[in-house]
């Protein structure tokens, strides 16, 4: 039996490119405040022409397996958690081929996972399942989230945003699943979906999405704390985690869906709610599920009584989400790497809870077991790897003028055939990868810039 299944390994990437909220606010017209505070987002990165799924997918599993020094042999199972449809067909994970065919590994299982941004972790409990399975070979999985979520222009377009992560699956992990607290909810909701398969972007109810969101936190932590305390015998409260990890769509709906645990905490008189909080949630405590979710006395008043906890247990884990936006399946991971680069040092011997929601709605809370690991899967490693300051220093800001002619190409290019790209990659880190050009046939190709010293190209090409 494999024991302490896990993530063993995690590199991230997001486009170099990115606008200020601050400056979209002001072009759009927007009140002060209404991007910054109201959404609480800070910049929002976005692919260029010569980026998308595919290539940040490329550029993210090339750089963990050279960072960590993994042969690509050692992969067995490779998994994509992605919403961003380039092929009805044809999975984002047989693109990715291209990187192991190289080196003559084609015995790998897996392939893509799709239900909003929820299909990242519907891959990473593909791949741990499969890694504690009879059916496991010994090697490692590997779990791909890549999205890049664009909106047509209006409110919904700056909780936009764009990332890559991946993830290195096996046992011995320093980041340890506890599989027997889960606690899952799905059913059938319209809150966003994108039926429109000639346009990139989808059909929202912002309102029921929100709704939606906390309605299935809450059914979730019901959930988890029941089997929780059915198999420790006791209750669960916040305190017996170190820190909790949320989808970010955008930080204000973070702040509220930790405020609502809080509320959960004292409606069930848990522990970890003082006396003076337990009182300033007393008023709310009759109101029916329905009443609780459109009361805006009951947000104010449980994100008040929230704060601290806030700032302890989730602030560490919201600096790439606003930073980059929202990076639909690859958003939980990215507020996690977070926390990894923030904390680090602290986190040997943490619990730390997650809890990723897809629209449509699906939704799962689980908890994770931090230790400090062996060079080179260890968390200090694995915060030196993903290198997420250099990141976000070097991005380039474009002007809300450029994001929007950006945006206009895109839209231009989605489903299109037959164009070549600018292949201009002089803003990308050497070994990025970009696309070069579609061609008549829709086959997509790409290059990688050359790393210093490199004196070629290296083309990846699909049948030409």
């Amino acid at each position: 039996m494999t024991k302490n299944v896990g993530i063993l390994a995690i590199d991230i990437y997001f486009p170099p490119t990115c606008v200020q909220q601050e400056a979209l606010e002001t072009h759009d017209g927007a009140s002060k405040g209404k991007y910054t505070i109201g959404l609480g987002q800070d910049c929002l990165g976005f692919c260029t022409e010569v980026e998308d799924v595919i290539s940040m997918s490329l550029t993210v599993v090339s750089s963990l397996l050279e960072k960590y020094n993994v042969d690509p042999k050692q992969i067995g199972r490779l998994e994509v958690g992605s919403e961003t449809v380039i092929d009805k067909s044809k999975s984002i994970k047989t693109f990715l081929m291209q990187i192991f065919e190289k080196c003559g590994n084609t015995d790998i299982e897996g392939v893509d996972s799709t239900n909003a941004c929820y299909g990242g972790t519907a891959a990473l409990f593909n791949c741990v399942n499969w890694v504690e399975s009879s059916s496991w070979d010994g090697r490692y999985g590997l779990v791909v989230c890549t999205d890049s979520a664009v909106y047509a222009e209006g409110p919904a377009r700056p909780t936009g945003g764009a990332a890559a992560i991946a993830m290195l699956i096996g046992p011995d992990a320093p980041i340890v699943f506890e599989s027997k607290f889960r606690g899952s909810h799905m059913s059938h909701a319209y809150d966003f979906y994108k039926p429109n398969l000639a346009s990139e972007y989808p059909v929202v109810d912002g309102k029921l999405s929100q709704t939606c969101y906390l309605m299935a936190l809450d059914s979730c932590y019901k959930t988890f704390c029941a089997k929780y305390e059915k198999s420790t015998g006791k209750q669960f409260s916040l305190s017996d985690a170190a820190y909790f990890v949320f989808h970010s769509p955008y930080n204000k709906l973070v702040q509220k869906s930790f405020a609502r645990l809080v509320f959960n905490d004292s409606v069930r008189k848990a522990s970890s709610i003082d006396e003076g909080a337990k009182e300033k949630l007393a008023p709310f405590s009759t109101l029916s599920g329905d009443e609780s979710y459109q009361s805006r006395d009951l947000e104010k008043v449980s994100q008040q009584v929230a704060k601290p906890l806030f700032e302890a247990k989730v602030q560490p884990t919201t600096l790439i989400p606003k930073q980059v936006g929202n990076m639909y399946t690859a958003s939980l991971y990215a507020a996690f790497a977070s926390l990894l680069h923030n904390k680090n040092s602290e986190l040997a011997g943490k619990r730390v809870i997650l809890f990723s929601y897809g629209s449509g709605l699906t939704a799962t809370m689980f908890s994770l077991q931090l230790h400090e690991g062996q060079q080179p899967f260890s968390l200090s490693n694995i915060a030196t790897v993903m290198n997420v300051p250099t990141k976000l220093k070097s991005r380039h800001e474009f002007s809300p003028e450029k994001f929007v002619e950006t945006m206009h190409l895109m839209e231009h290019r989605y489903g299109a055939k037959d164009f070549v790209t600018s292949k201009d990659c002089s803003l990308l880190a050497p070994g990025t990868y970009y696309l070069t050009e579609v061609d008549y046939m829709y086959r997509r190709f790409y290059a990688k810039k050359p790393v210093d010293g490199a004196s070629e190209n290296c083309s990846l090409t699909n049948g030409h």
